[in-house]
């Protein structure tokens, strides 16, 4: 059976130091940091090298990552998870990577509905102490669907978060690979469902308010809210980007969940936000093109 996290009552929709800087900086620059040619040492031996075939997979992250509103309203269905779900419907990333039979004893769901960047530190901590050969990143969304555009996470707020989280890990789980996605394109879930009166009464209740309030409005204020949010999410995969781009060991999905046109048949049937079964399917699929590709994408 695997292990998850405790879900949580009330949910937040979406969303010797010395020793250690000198492990940290070998683990981030692939270097051996007994080896320099300007010493007149051995040449630095190259970084490590991405394994496409991970034996065992952990999932930090939101409530995308435990497959909130894909099953039933207002819970999590951990089942359909792009990243550790058994549903053969999904074909969930551990399933494709670890077989049907495998991925249950050998992977892990350490996601917490309403997470922010700033929770993955800690939901890292949990995920380390199996010491995965992946680990799966998906977190963001909360940090921009905010009650008001003003109280989304600060992008320096979001880069220290992310930057301690991969630092943690690094000093208890040296040897794990991370995959990282980029954050949704909030703007676009808003354009597929802006249309329906239905929809438009279900985000009414308080979904994603920053970029999904007034869903009609093309009043000047409101147009500009929502282009500052899609800027905001466009900022925090750059960090996402950066930050990652100075680890051996952690490889970002180059855009691609961001870019993926999701429609609106591959959203929850509840909030007309969150992805259904067949939009988790599809991450999925994105993730392990990804992982498995011998090359970074570009």
């Amino acid at each position: 059976m695997r292990t998850t996290a405790p879900r949580p009552r009330a949910h937040r929709i979406l969303a010797g130091a010395g020793a250690a800087a000198v492990l940290l900086a070998g683990a981030l620059t692939g270097c051996d940091s007994g080896a320099s040619p300007e010493r007149g040492g051995h040449e630095a031996l190259p970084g490590p090298r991405w394994n496409t075939a991970p034996a065992s997979i952990a999932a930090v992250g939101d409530s995308i990552t435990r497959g909130f509103d894909a099953c039933s309203v207002l819970a999590d269905c951990p089942e359909v998870s792009w990243a550790t779900g058994d549903d053969p419907a999904v074909q969930s990333l551990a399933t494709r990577l670890l077989g049907a039979a495998g991925a249950p004893s050998r992977s892990w769901n350490y996601a917490v509905t309403g997470s922010r960047m700033a929770d993955l530190p800690a939901q890292l901590a949990g995920a380390a102490a199996h010491k995965p050969d992946l680990v799966t990143v998906m977190v963001g969304s909360n940090d921009a669907c905010r009650p008001t555009a003003s109280s989304m996470t600060p992008v320096a707020d979001f880069r220290a978060a992310f930057e301690k989280a991969l630092t943690d890990l690094r000093a208890a789980s040296p040897g794990s690979q991370v995959y990282v996605s980029s954050v949704p394109d909030l703007q676009r879930l808003w354009e597929q469902g802006k249309d329906s009166p239905m929809v438009r009464k279900i985000w009414s209740l308080g979904i994603c308010q920053s970029m999904l309030a007034d869903p009609l409005s093309a009043a000047t204020g409101a147009t500009a809210r929502r282009e500052q949010v899609r800027a905001r999410v466009v900022e925090y995969n750059e960090v996402l980007r950066e930050v990652c781009g100075k680890d051996k060991l952690c490889r970002y999905d180059g855009g691609a969940v961001f870019q993926y046109p999701f429609a609106a048949d591959q959203l929850s049937r509840w909030d007309w936000f969150h992805p259904g079964r067949d939009g988790q399917a599809r991450l999925a699929e994105l993730a392990h093109r990804q992982v498995t590709a011998a090359e970074p994408p570009r």
